[in-house]
């Protein structure tokens, strides 16, 4: 995925989850934050953040927020890619590509994405010969220590996609859930029990039941997110 018309910007302020105030060129700027999440361990006043300039001269702000330098105190920042909307856009290349083939998801005939089944819509729905599946896929930009873990705030709509997974599995189909983890450098991804246990709990039942749980981190530059490898899911 690539980004045109970067900006390096001062972190400043975040008003709501919708926007920051951010310091471009010396003047105070205000810009569209790409992900609603708390991020607060991300967004400190003074850090580093990377813009994209938007084309359209009719929007009220004239950047998005999409990436950011994670301070680390005795380490070099860490260089996170925030947009909630890249994630289901660099696995649908990724997968079309044939590169989760190892991770038991094959380069499919048909790659669907937003798809009903049941009482739920899933991020894509594949099919190659016969056969069949749904993945949901989940953007993490939270790590402690070189661990990724998901989810940064409690997500019943996680839990739910989890449990309606495994629905899907007992119906025959395949399932998976796929963390895309925005960053790069993860020594493994785990489930961030400690923030919302239930969720943890949901994975791992999921997980029992047939449901594939993959995490591959991505390659970050300011303009650019790619998926690169598969990392060591602990449960």
């Amino acid at each position: 995925m690539i980004y045109r018309d970067i900006h390096a910007a001062r972190f400043l302020a975040r008003p709501n989850r919708f926007i920051a105030q951010v310091e471009l060129d010396g003047r105070e700027e205000t810009v569209h934050v790409k992900n609603t999440g708390r991020c607060k361990e991300l967004l400190l006043p003074g850090c580093t953040v990377y813009l994209e300039g938007s084309a359209n001269p009719a929007r009220r702000t004239k950047y998005d927020l999409v990436a950011v330098e994670k301070v680390r105190p005795g380490l070099p920042p860490l260089l996170i890619n925030m947009d909630a909307q890249a994630p289901n856009q660099v696995f649908a290349q990724w997968m079309a590509a044939g590169l989760g083939a190892e991770q038991g998801l094959p380069r499919p005939a048909l790659l669907r994405p937003e798809t009903t089944w049941g009482n739920s819509r899933f991020d894509f729905y594949w099919e190659c010969s016969e056969r069949r599946g749904f993945v949901e896929v989940k953007g993490c930009t939270l790590e402690e220590n070189g661990l990724a873990l998901f989810p940064d705030a409690p997500t019943q709509r996680g839990v739910k996609h989890l449990r309606e997974l495994t629905a899907c599995r007992e119906a025959g189909y395949e399932a998976a859930v796929c963390v895309v983890v925005q960053m790069a450098g993860m020594s493994a991804f785990a489930p961030n029990d400690r923030t919302h246990p239930e969720f943890g709990a949901a994975l791992r039942e999921a997980a029992e039941a047939g449901v594939k749980v993959l995490a591959v981190e991505c390659a970050v530059t300011p303009d650019s997110l790619t998926m690169t490898r598969p990392i060591t899911v602990r449960l």
